[in-house]
């Protein structure tokens, strides 16, 4: 059981966590933030071993089996923990899962024949009991949201957000289907909950540029300045993601935007967990904001206390 500071006592789920790539290398600091508020937010993580990359869109493209096969492994795993839910901290990795877990369930000649193969090589069978959630998605509603409001008792106070959900996290809604693709709700319920002020703008549900920005880079940068820009012109201190891809676009690319635009943009963006982990007053060792591009600590000390 878990606790409040109202003393409510409300039983701690049990989620199989995977981390995916990022968060386990690049953005380390996503990792380390939601390992850290879990407990405050009523989530035991099982952390899953021995599992890989779910291929983002590049191998569902080039090989869409391998694809099944890959991602039904991380279910598989998932499922053998015993936890009903998987819980992502990125939103491809969501959209992978989900969309595997959506085409294995609904074809039990597709999910007999990946077992088989999975049982080749020692990995136990997927009965298709798993449920894929995002981490957003777990404290935006019910218990989750709840044990938010008390666990954020330092708050937000005096801090403008600027909510990026991004493309993955909300599309294709027969996927996905937590919220309104056009009207999202979740990210700016978390922000008000937390006692900041969320703000809005056009592009919060666009594309942040990622999936192009080999190809085309021009174009992705013209992608990616629209939520940075319009956040800025929004009157924002900063802004918050679900998505450690799309913080390594707004994050790190800013220098490539004031490159070739001659402005001075510096607008910090913070992981959702790391966001929500302010709001719970984690410690530095525990947000590690000294591995963001932009530094968000001189827009932090606007809080008021």
């Amino acid at each position: 059981m878990s606790t409040t500071e109202a003393g409510t006592e409300r039983a701690v789920k049990q989620v199989a966590y995977y981390k995916g790539c990022l968060a386990s290398l690049s953005a380390k600091e996503l990792d380390i933030a939601t390992q850290a508020l879990a407990p405050k937010l009523g989530l035991e993580l099982v952390e899953l071993e021995s599992v890989t990359c779910c291929g983002a869109g590049d191998i569902h493209e080039a090989e869409p089996d391998y694809y099944v096969h890959l991602n039904a492994r991380i279910l598989a795993y998932a499922e053998a923990t015993g936890c009903d839910t998987l819980m992502t901290v990125c939103n491809v990795c969501t959209l992978n899962l989900r969309q595997a877990n959506f085409m294995l369930t609904g074809d039990s000649e597709l999910l007999a024949r990946v077992n088989e193969n999975l049982a080749s090589v020692g990995v136990p069978a997927y009965s298709g009991g798993v449920e894929v959630r995002h981490f957003l998605w777990e404290i935006a509603e019910g218990d989750g949201y709840e044990l938010l409001k008390d666990a954020a008792h330092k708050g937000l106070k005096g801090l403008k957000v600027a909510p990026f959900y991004g493309c993955q996290i909300l599309r294709p809604s027969k996927i996905m289907g937590f919220e309104d693709p056009d009207r999202p709700w979740s990210l700016e319920r978390i922000i008000e909950a937390c006692g900041g002020e969320s703000i809005d703008y056009p592009a919060k549900i666009k594309c942040c540029g990622f999936p192009i920005i080999q190809a085309r880079e021009e174009t992705a940068m013209g992608e990616l300045i629209q939520p940075i820009e319009q956040a800025i012109e929004a009157g924002a201190d900063v802004m918050v993601t679900p998505c450690p891809l799309c913080h390594l676009s707004l994050d790190a690319w800013q220098q490539k935007l004031e490159a070739s635009t001659g402005r001075k943009l510096g607008m910090p963006v913070l992981h959702l967990a790391q966001l929500v982990g302010v709001a719970a007053g984690l410690e530095e060792a525990e947000l590690k904001f000294k591995r963001h591009i932009v530094d968000p600590r001189p827009a932090l000390e606007r809080l008021e206390v």
